[in-house]
């Protein structure tokens, strides 16, 4: 017996509160990519605004002076293009390199992002975020994974667990983040802040290399690695793609034709239409059996509802920020803080509630009267359109130049996290029940692709001049989820019974 023993099987005794020992180093990898993430994302805004022609934020200035609407466009599809990259980031993962060598470089190419962001100029910015969404698309997408690989396969007692802690990785960064990064950002030097972004990556990225032998083996191991034909087949199709790419973007710039518009139209409009299509070419598979079919019909609704509610939820780090860092006083109790501490508010709020609605949950299941999943959803897109009827108060209280109460942004994002508990771990969970066999490992980046939807869809309004920070708009938002969410409250039986046998 002694003989049979393994080095992998010896560290594999090493344990992390009960769990696996690589548990911890992936979520010290998670805390500190979630760290740098929200860091920077804390910041994004506000950096782009501020400068000389917007002096009336009260920002140090030294941001690229851009217009709310430009500026909100611009997050907006940066946020969605990091959740789109998660489906190529899987990709890679699971035929290119593996898992942990895919997370090895995504860290590196974060790192340099923040480096980029770290480095006045407009050039810069701009790879700074392509890289940071690029980064971020491959580590989203594998980590999980390998968290996965930790344990002996999906009925493994302490699963549920090592997931539920590695949440806790996720927004544990996300809180300190906007305190510590945003603090310096905001307060002395945007650039500084960025840097800080970049040293919480390498401390994220160190110890993940230092702790890579706890993990599994399996995190090594390409699961269906490309053979030589694929491989050619794709990089002459890359290599066509770029190109053309190339040509267009040079012919545009040599006609002095070239706008930040050429970028950030064709990138939003990506955003929506991919997500389209993945979901069409799904559901138009004819090898899915009748049942896998009907799950498919439910699960565009659940899709439809996560969308409308990404779409309203993610402005808490761009029409929000705005509204904190113009428009709402920067005081509470006699102390001071910073606008870009809002952003840490959600993070603390799902920390605190998360366990209470775990256990109201079960509570409720043990009663039979726990609601199904589409109510939740549907409980999710009326409390987030709730949260907005509740910003067109401050906003009209703010329209003669008064600052409002801080209070009120804490109670909108208080919430919105309210919502998101209904939707966000429940809809992971019915993403895995409900994706067709074919499809299982794929129908979580479709999950994701919901963001996108989402985000780009604010984008594009952006884009199209529409303010996203004046009243009309915010009612017109809040109206639009209330409304889905009675739809699909009202609808409920219709798509319970395409769900077939998940609850």
């Amino acid at each position: 017996m002694a003989s049979s023993l393994t080095k992998d099987s010896v560290v594999s005794e090493k344990t992390f509160i009960g769990h696996p020992r690589g548990l911890a180093t992936l979520f010290m990898t998670e805390m500190w990519e979630r760290f740098s993430y929200y860091g920077m994302r804390a910041l994004l805004v506000l950096y782009l605004v501020s400068g000389g022609a917007d002096a009336a934020t009260g920002s140090q200035g030294g941001g690229l002076a851009m217009t709310a609407a430009t500026a909100s466009a611009i997050y907006a599809v940066y946020v969605s293009m990091v959740y789109l990259m998660a489906m190529p980031g899987g990709w890679f993962g699971d035929r290119v390199w593996g898992a942990r060598k895919t997370v090895t470089i995504a860290g590196f190419v974060i790192m340099a992002g923040h480096l980029s962001l770290a480095v006045p100029g407009q050039g810069m910015f701009f790879v700074g975020l392509i890289l940071v969404a690029v980064g971020s698309g491959l580590l989203k997408a594998n980590i999980s994974t390998m968290v996965g690989h930790l344990y002996d396969g999906p009925d493994d007692p302490r699963r549920d667990g090592g997931f539920t802690i590695f949440y806790m990785g996720i927004n544990l960064g996300a809180f300190v983040a906007p305190l510590v990064i945003g603090t310096v950002g905001e307060k002395h030097n945007w650039h500084l802040g960025f840097a800080l972004a970049a040293v919480g990556m390498a401390l994220g990225l160190a110890q993940f290399l230092i702790g890579t032998r706890h993990l599994s083996a399996k995190s090594s191991v390409v699961p269906n690695p490309l053979d030589a034909a694929e491989r050619k087949a794709i990089l002459f199709k890359v290599a066509i793609a770029a190109v053309v790419i190339a040509g267009f973007y040079g012919a545009v710039v040599v006609a002095g034709m070239y706008t930040l518009n050429w970028a950030l139209v064709p990138l939003t409009l990506a955003g929506l239409i991919i997500p389209i299509a993945v979901l069409v070419r799904i559901k138009r598979d004819r090898s899915l059996s009748t049942a896998e079919q009907s799950k498919m019909s439910a699960y565009i609704w659940f899709f439809v509802a996560a969308a409308v509610f990404w779409m309203i939820y993610d402005q808490g780090g761009s029409t929000l920020s705005l509204f904190a860092d113009g428009k709402t006083g920067d005081s509470l109790f006699g102390f001071d803080f910073p606008a870009t501490w809002f952003q840490s508010l959600n993070p603390l709020f799902v920390m605190a509630l998360a366990p209470v609605f775990a256990w109201m949950w079960l509570w409720l299941a043990r009663k039979n009267q726990e609601p199904s999943t589409i109510v939740k959803f549907a409980m999710a897109l009326v409390l987030v359109g709730g949260s907005f009827f509740v910003f067109i108060v401050p906003m009209g209280m703010a329209g003669d130049g008064t600052k409002v109460s801080p209070m009120w942004l804490v109670s909108i994002y208080m919430i919105q996290t309210i919502a998101e508990l209904c939707l966000s771990p429940v809809g992971l969970s019915v993403t895995t029940k409900m994706a067709p066999q074919k499809y299982a490992s794929q129908m979580m980046g479709v999950w994701f692709l919901a963001v996108t939807a989402g985000d780009c869809a604010t984008g594009l309004l952006s884009l199209a001049g529409v303010d996203l920070n004046g009243t009309s708009i915010i009612a017109m938002q809040a109206l639009l989820a209330s409304a889905a969410g009675i739809a699909i409250y009202m609808y409920r039986k219709k798509v319970e019974t395409l769900m077939g046998d998940v609850h």
